[in-house]
């Protein structure tokens, strides 16, 4: 674990040094689940805003806290709920995601337990077969440390087990959904907005992992998307934010695949 946390580090360092602000403008970096979406909002924003600039970077939900903390960036992304320690900064929800656990569209399994999602990540279920599949071997896909997604799942999910060591780690929800679209006994979790038809999203004790069932709480693997900054935004930032949690904006990021505010369930 000393290493891993060493290892994140030096991941969060090499961003900073990669996070300059290019020139006037509003640089928003961090989680890469958040990162298409943001960038979607601020192509749309740019265009209402001509004499505006938003850049936005990647690099995963801790480096975009740490960027706004270093005032690398002037807002951060983060893809899961505020650790205690990070509850210092000004964050804003600008909508809700779901976790969706993904395999395939040529693996045959289609529906797992919470229990069994659990059991495959921390090796205890290692074949298909175990599952009602063939007997081919699981092929573990799982995100970097100091991911957002990965301590959203390992929050609802995992709970006190630990994710397997012996998996494909990847840097973000796209490379995660390359891998398990080209392997069918591979499995991994993205956000719900960046499923498309390469990969198949199972069903989590018999509830598919849609807008609706999100909303009316039925499927529970459901996190925050946050943009952070370090106190009260103002300028460009109180602008941009203003029009992200607006209603073209959250609009939007229904059609997008994410819940908006006014229907997110059961959250502060």
């Amino acid at each position: 674990m000393k290493m891993n946390r060493i290892l994140v580090s030096l991941v969060i360092l090499t961003f900073l040094m990669g996070c300059q602000r290019p020139g006037s403008g509003l640089t928003v970096a961090g989680s890469t689940s958040v990162q298409p979406f943001a960038e979607l909002l601020a192509e749309t924003y740019m265009l209402d805003h001509p004499q505006s600039r938003v850049f936005v970077q990647g690099g995963g939900s801790t480096a975009g806290i740490e960027a706004v903390r270093t005032h690398a960036a002037d807002s951060g992304m983060v893809s899961r709920s505020l650790m205690p320690e990070e509850k210092n900064l000004y964050a804003v929800t600008i909508a809700m995601d779901a976790i969706a656990v993904i395999v395939s569209t040529r693996n045959a399994v289609d529906d797992l337990t919470l229990d069994q999602i659990r059991q495959v990540f921390s090796g205890k279920i290692r074949s298909w077969k175990e599952l009602g599949g063939g007997s081919h071997a699981i092929v573990l896909v799982n995100r970097e440390e100091g991911s957002g997604t990965r301590e959203a799942f390992q929050k609802l999910v995992m709970g006190k087990d630990e994710i397997s060591l012996d998996s494909l780690v990847q840097d973000s929800n796209g490379a995660i959904r390359q891998v398990v679209s080209s392997d069918p006994y591979a499995i991994g979790y993205i956000s719900l907005g960046l499923v498309n038809d390469k990969v198949r999203a199972l069903k989590v004790s018999s509830v598919e992992p849609t807008s609706s069932h999100v909303e009316n709480g039925k499927y529970t693997l459901v996190r925050p998307f946050l943009f952070v900054l370090n106190g009260q935004p103002g300028g460009e930032a109180k602008f941009f934010l203003e029009y992200v949690i607006g209603p073209i904006a959250q609009e939007l990021l229904s059609k997008e695949g994410l819940i908006p505010l006014s229907l997110k369930p059961g959250m502060k």
